[in-house]
Order: C-alpha cells, then structure tokens, then sequence
C-alpha cells in the first residue's frame, strides 16, 4: 500500500461520530481502558475518524469555499450543466447567501470535525497515563486548533463548544476569542507533538505542524483580531527553518511533489500533508474530474482512458484496438487574470502545471477532436449543422459566457469546453480505477513557510537570521526558475509569488483578504462588499442553535 491508513482506519467506538451528538447519553465503549488503547497502533486507530472527517473535507468543499470565491478558480455552467442552482455562480459573483449549500457543508465539516475531535479526547482521558496517550492528545488537539481555526477564517466568531458531552448550546466567541484559543491550544500541544519527519509522522499532526499554524495565524493577526504579530509570525517560522528538517525542492522535482506517488519519500516540503489512496478510501481527492478539459482524457489516462495501440487517435471519432474514452466532467478552469502571473516568466518550471493553447499527443502531433459544426459551435448557422466537423484541440485562456451572464452559462459545445486554462498541478492518476486519485495534499509546505517569513518582514516584522524578505524570495525562485534573481521585492511581488507557489493549495481566499483583494472586480464579479470576507452563519445552524448571531451584511 503507498499511503498510511493502516493507523487511519475508523473503528466503531463512539456513540455517534459527529457534531450533533447526544447530549444527554452517556457515552459507552466497548473498550475499557484496562484493554483499549495501549498500543501505538490502537491508539492511532482511535484518533482515525479525525483523519478521515479532515480528509472527506479539505479537497472537496474547502477547496470550492476557498478558491471558487476567488479569482484563482471559476466553474461556470454548461448549457445548464453545473449550474446547481448557481452554487458556483453565486461563489464567484459574492453573492451567496445563508442557505449555500457549499457554505453550509464546509460549517458542517468544520464543527463536526471538532466534535470527533471532543469525542476523540473524552475516550483518550480514558486510556492509562504515558507518553503515548500524551502525544496522541496533543495531536487531537492541534487538529481540533485547525478546524476551529478554519471556523475563525471562515466565520468569524463562532461557539467555543469544548468538551463532550456537550454542556448544551453555545453562544458566539468572538473571532478574537476564537484565536486565543487555536493559539493556547497549540502551545499547550507543542510540548508533547512529535519532532521526527518521517514516514511514521506522515499525515499526523507534528510540533512543525503547529508552529505553521501559528505562523498562519500570525501572519493573518491583523484582520483576525486587529493586532498585528508579525515578529510571532517570523517566530514560529524560524522554528520550522531552524529546525532543519525541510528544504526546498529542487525545479527538477517540483511537480513531483503532486504527483500521485507522492508521500514522505518523494518530497522534503510537506509540513502536513492529507494521505489520500483512491484504493482504500474514497477520500474525495478527485481534481482531474473537475480540472481536466474532457477531450484530454485519453491523453492523461483518466479513469481507466486508454489509446490502447491506437496512434493519434481523433478524440470522439477513432474506435477499436483497446481504446477507451471515458471523458473527465472538466469544467473548472482558472480566469487569465490569475494565468499571467505564471505567464510572466515563461522559464518558471510552474507554468507547466497549465493547460492552455494547442494540445499535443506526446509524440508531438496535435489532439484532434471530432463533431459536427453544430456540435462545435452551437450558433453555427449553416444549412450542414449536422456535417461531421475535426479541429485540433487548443484551450482558450478567456473565459465567455456565450449562452447565459446571468445563468453564468458558456454554452454546451466544444468551443465552450477548451475555455479556460486547466490545472493539473494535482496530476490526473492513471492507476486509479475510480474518479479518486492517490496524490495527497499539502495543508502546510516548507516554501509557504519562507514565503510567510518573507511577508511578516515587509509588514514590518524584525528580520532574523541574516534572512531577508528578497532573500526568502531568491530561495524558493532558485528552485523553480532558471530567470535570473530578484533584485528587489514589493509586497505586491510577493503577493504574485504566493499564487505562483500556492495555487490549488487553499490558501488564495486568505491571501486576498489580507492583501484587500477579494472584494476587488474580477472575472465576471461587480459584487465590492467587504462584509463578504467573512461567510455567513448557514441558515441550519441558526436554526438548530438559538444563541448564534448572524454575521454583518446578511
């Protein structure tokens, strides 16, 4: 098996593994602690709901409610399809509401991973004193930190519900309350995390875990409570730096990093990562469904697509010979805004992450698809509509919405699918038999770490360790361009960097609201309100909890 699960598999403990637990049961196990946990295997096996509730989450909905809503992703409908209700129109224009159901799921993930997380705990108190039980703790409590930092980034202020059973509802914590919490909460963790990188760490939550956190939380201070902490924020970065024990990969290996092999043996950036194995679990890591333009599945192998010995074949028209052609749904894309920050230097080895322009089979020869004029344009107006119509495939980097602005609807034809450059950074898996891939995702990477460092000193922090903003800079673009350094770098520069780096990485709805970007136009986006930098209370969580106070503006 490539990945970790052995230590990340449920086992049926709990009385109910969510949110809404029961108040007034008292919970019961079959395992007492006489018995159950002891080993190191059983007491990872008791923490894995944790890991799974983080996994079943961070690809999939955190993804749209942090990047959708940004000008990093767009998923536009097609002749009605994807359109769901404007879900992802409603994303990209800020016009959501209480009742969107991607906020709403991405409330319901995040609380109902702390409350695995107070469930996980009331059953770890249980077991006998030791070093393991200590660590296992403290890696429960960092991940509940994450989730409740998540709720902060999201939310706001939102209820501090710690403990299991539950003592009833909880009114709001402020955001800055909130924070004091992710931040006592990991100090109190650091001290029993562990310190080794290695395959037996991978996918757990480490001291270096943490101190990213803070470095995260610190850097963003200032919007969350309105107090900067930039020199806590080089702090937390400098025990990650100092500690040795990450580098930068080289340009050689970058994409390497996110390809599906990926693991602890195949990186030296990943901080934390999420283990997904599409043989093990449907972990709904799935982007080249969302990401892969439709008519590159043979190229790309997705889901079983085949040439079989076919050579060159015409998408849609050559048949036999073992080939397959299952297509990927493909209909998120990036706006060019976002796609020339990469297109600034054409020798940035991330770049490559980017299908846009012609496409070519791997000997070289171009992909070319068959339909009819109709079939490729839908306003084709011509009396041989039906007549069978080849073009070589190229992907459009502007993005227009054809059939619909206000239904957000670029029409159902083939001009409208090759729009928008697609991402592969998260490269399609050709041995999956399912749409899940087996790349894991970084939640924290070294270079983040650099780049955050880089950023608190422009904002004014303290610089340390004979590093400098420019030099931070310099070591990360020495390893993934052959361009000459930097001389110099601005805050916008770094900005630029940060979405150069992190792209598809979940962190672009964040960076755009500390740098007063994320109420700016852009795509197809007039919507200026700033009260959209926090999501709304979901209409659900209102209802069932009469002492939460709904967000400003909605």
């Amino acid at each position: 098996m490539k990945k970790f699960f052995k230590y990340i598999v449920p086992i049926i403990v709990f009385i109910e593994l969510n949110a809404c637990h029961k108040i007034d049961v008292t919970p019961t196990s079959l395992y007492t602690s006489d018995v159950f946990p002891q080993t190191e295997e059983q007491f990872q096996a008791l923490i894995g709901p944790v890991y799974t509730s983080l996994r079943g989450h961070f690809a999939l909905t955190y993804f749209f409610v942090s990047e959708c809503s940004t000008d990093e992703a767009i998923l536009p409908a097609y002749g009605g399809n994807w359109y769901d209700g404007a879900s992802y129109a409603n994303l990209h224009w800020h016009t959501w509401t209480a009742d969107h159901n991607w906020i709403t799921t991405a409330w319901d993930d995040a609380t109902g991973l702390v409350g695995t997380c107070n469930q996980t705990l009331y059953l770890l108190d249980e077991a006998a004193d030791g070093d393991t039980k200590n660590t296992s703790l403290a890696e429960v409590r960092a991940m509940r930190a994450y989730a409740y930092w998540e709720l902060m980034d999201l939310f706001g202020g939102v209820p501090l519900d710690t403990t299991y059973p539950s003592t009833g509802l909880q009114a709001k914590a402020s955001r800055e309350e909130v924070f004091n919490f992710v931040e006592s909460e990991l100090e109190a963790a650091i001290p029993y995390l562990e310190t080794d990188v290695d395959a037996s760490t991978y996918g757990k939550p480490t001291k270096y875990f943490a101190y990213a956190l803070l470095a995260r939380l610190y850097l963003n201070a200032e919007i969350y409570t309105g107090t900067s902490r930039y020199d806590d924020c080089i702090a937390a970065c400098d025990t990650i730096i100092n500690s040795g024990m990450y580098s930068v990969q080289p340009r050689s290996t970058y994409l390497d990093m996110f390809y599906p092999d990926n693991g602890p043996s195949t990186q030296t950036e990943f901080i934390f990562a999420i283990p997904y194995d599409a043989s093990v679990s449907s972990g709904y890591l799935f982007y080249a469904r969302y990401d892969l333009n439709r008519n590159l599945g043979m190229k790309y192998g997705y889901v079983g697509s085949t040439v079989g010995t076919n050579v060159d074949p015409i998408v849609n028209q050559t048949t036999g010979n073992g080939l397959v052609n299952s297509k990927p749904s493909g209909p998120r894309a990036t706006l060019s805004s976002f796609l020339n920050y990469f297109l600034e230097d054409t020798n940035d080895i991330r770049l490559s992450q980017w299908l846009y322009g012609p496409q070519y089979w791997d000997d070289g020869n171009p992909i070319q698809v068959a339909t009819t004029n109709l079939g490729y344009n839908q306003f084709y107006s011509g009396t041989d509509g039906s007549d069978t119509y080849i073009y070589d495939l190229s992907i459009d980097t502007a993005i227009q919405l054809r059939q619909s602005t206000s239904l957000f609807d670029c029409g159902n034809d083939e001009i409208a699918w090759n729009q928008g450059a697609r991402n592969i950074k998260f490269y399609p898996d050709a041995s999956s038999s399912t749409r899940n891939q087996n790349n894991d995702a970084p939640v924290f990477r070294y270079s983040e770490i650099l780049l955050t460092k880089a950023e608190a000193i422009l904002r004014g922090g303290t610089a340390t360790s004979g590093q400098t903003a420019l030099s931070l800079v310099n070591e990360i673009r020495d390893n993934r361009s052959t361009s000459s350094q930097w001389t110099s770098v601005s805050l916008e520069e770094l900005y630029e960097e940060r979405c150069r780096e992190l792209d598809w990485e979940c962190v672009h709805r964040t960076d755009m609201i500390r740098f007063g970007k994320f109420e700016d136009i852009y795509g197809f986006k007039t919507n200026t309100d700033t009260y959209r930098r926090l999501f709304p209370i979901p209409t659900t969580a209102l209802t069932t909890n009469s002492l939460l106070v709904q967000n400003t503006g909605y």
